[in-house]
């Protein structure tokens, strides 16, 4: 049965809604960004690039690297926002615009997060990468979708447990990364991590301005967590739902992290710029030997 104009939203050139691309224009490969500013920073360093486009906070660079093809996408902040870009990516690759039908043959994207985070923990030191083998998620997005048996109910059991997470928040939720992509990104020097995806930058991470948080011990429960020896690692605001989603669609997603801040030290990176070029290039030079 062809899917509803109001589900799947296409504009006037039949592109997809938000971000405004045609199937042709995605590659197989996927880097995604929350900053828009990054995805020139990644794709300069592609031999060409095909095809650029934006709509909103959503741009678009696809091209090629040593014989990969390779789209970077920038989505802004926020599982809100991965919400979208998810759903447009498959969508992209997964239903037929011209029928409105799902394709019988489902095609896997490869979806890496290229971002920046902040440690919790006081031995990761500034400027080191973080590859995230489990990201654990603060957010609700992927409650408003069939996952039964999807996330690992025994960390998560253990994290309510240990942080008394307060019944009126979201009931967090652990999904794992691709092993095998997560394999093919790994070398000795970058740290395998357990992220935590938060709802906001200040209050929900433990920032505090003029307003108090309602628990102000949260970032020292998140530091303390340790589960068989798996402890949290950093702070960011993407890569559960990136994991949650990807899972369910049948993609395999990784997230490469920048450490800019140490949230148990006070530090913070004295040149985030080149730090974050730093992750680029090494991701790049990954992605083009999978």
């Amino acid at each position: 049965m062809p899917l509803k104009a109001s589900e799947l939203i296409l504009n006037a050139d039949q592109s997809i809604y938000h971000l405004n691309l045609l199937p042709e224009d995605l590659a197989p490969i996927v880097i995604v960004v929350g900053d828009q500013n990054r995805v020139a920073r990644v794709s300069q360093h592609f031999d060409e690039i095909e095809v650029q486009k934006s709509r909103r906070e959503f741009i678009t660079h696809t091209g090629r690297l040593r014989g990969k093809r390779i789209s970077v996408v920038s989505t802004g902040i926020g599982t809100d926002n991965i919400d979208i870009v998810l759903n447009e990516l498959d969508a992209l690759v997964n239903i037929d615009f011209t029928t409105k039908s799902i394709k019988e043959d489902i095609t896997q994207l490869d979806i890496v997060r290229i971002g920046t985070s902040g440690a919790v923990q006081a031995d990761i030191p500034i400027d080191s990468m973080v590859l995230s083998d489990y990201a654990i998620g603060f957010d609700n997005v992927l409650h408003f979708y069939h996952n039964k048996g999807l996330g690992n109910s025994e960390i998560e059991r253990a994290f309510i447990t240990h942080t008394q997470w307060p019944a009126h928040r979201s009931r967090p939720y652990v999904i794992a990364a691709s092993t095998a992509l997560a394999d093919s990104l790994h070398s000795p020097g970058v740290i395998r991590g357990f992220t935590g995806t938060n709802t906001g930058f200040y209050g929900p991470q433990g920032r505090q301005l003029r307003l108090k948080l309602g628990d102000p011990q949260h970032n020292e429960k998140l530091t303390s967590f340790d589960y068989n020896g798996l402890k949290l690692t950093n702070l960011e605001m993407e890569s559960s739902a990136i994991y949650g989603l990807s899972r369910l669609m049948g993609h395999r997603a990784a997230s490469m992290n920048c450490i800019l801040a140490n949230r148990v030290t006070g530090e913070f990176s004295a040149n985030p710029a080149a730090a974050v070029d730093r992750l680029i290039e090494y991701t790049l030079s990954k992605i083009v030997s999978i």
